[in-house]
């Protein structure tokens, strides 16, 4: 659901020039800038290789509910996954932002109690020292999809429907902790295009990012 609305936002910004793909399924979307690569095996890059260099930034957007798995298969899609892709993206692309798409509760100590968080902190530690131009992690909470946005995840898209007619409202009250899949892909865009101050990016800051390059020249 994040990926499809930061491909949104990627698409319909005119300083970006090119945005490829890569994933199980085809987008569904058709776009002069768009590339696609579809392919089942997302640990091993080097058969398209020649295909991921020569760009400015990765939205790591993959990721999985934690519902059913032992934490071997978690890791191995959660951290495996995102690791492969990093190492082979900052070999081929040295000037490269990374932002990964983490979750609010992830536990950087690696150490806590909460499975999924303690495999998502690994990920997002083992990401920041690669040697990539930058790299952040992002932290969004509640999210609301925006442009027709839905999650693959067959329970997260039940929670979606019934909560719907809430998410504005909450939106409205708690205004740091609910997102909306075109901040997220705006503060995205902006933060590889630009910088933040921060590498760990929770729901306020990642509001915050979408305004820092604005803020910051006045």
């Amino acid at each position: 659901m994040v990926g499809q609305g930061v491909l949104r936002e990627c698409l319909l910004d005119p300083d970006i020039e090119v945005v490829q793909t890569v994933g199980r399924t085809a987008a569904g979307v058709t776009h002069p800038k768009l590339r696609e690569i579809v392919r089942a095996d997302l640990l091993h890059y080097d058969d398209i290789e020649s295909d991921l260099r020569g760009f400015d930034a990765c939205f790591f957007c993959l990721g999985v509910s934690s519902a059913g798995m032992s934490e071997s298969q978690y890791e191995r899609i959660t951290y495996d996954i995102a690791i492969a892709v990093g190492q082979t993206l900052s070999r081929l692309n040295p000037g490269m932002t990374f932002i990964y798409v983490s979750g609010a509760g992830t536990d950087s100590s690696e150490k806590g109690r909460v499975m999924w968080a303690r495999v998502k902190g690994k990920t997002e530690n083992a990401l920041m020292r690669l040697p990539f131009k930058a790299a952040y992690m992002f932290r969004p909470g509640v999210i609301q999809p925006m442009h027709g946005e839905r999650s693959k995840t067959p329970a997260y898209r039940i929670g979606y429907s019934l909560a719907k007619p809430l998410l504005s409202l909450l939106r409205r009250l708690f205004p740091n902790y609910v997102l909306t899949t075109e901040e997220i892909g705006r503060a995205m865009i902006q933060a590889a295009a630009r910088g933040y101050p921060k590498r760990i990016l929770e729901s306020a800051d990642i509001r915050d990012a979408v305004d820092w390059e604005r803020r910051r020249a006045v």
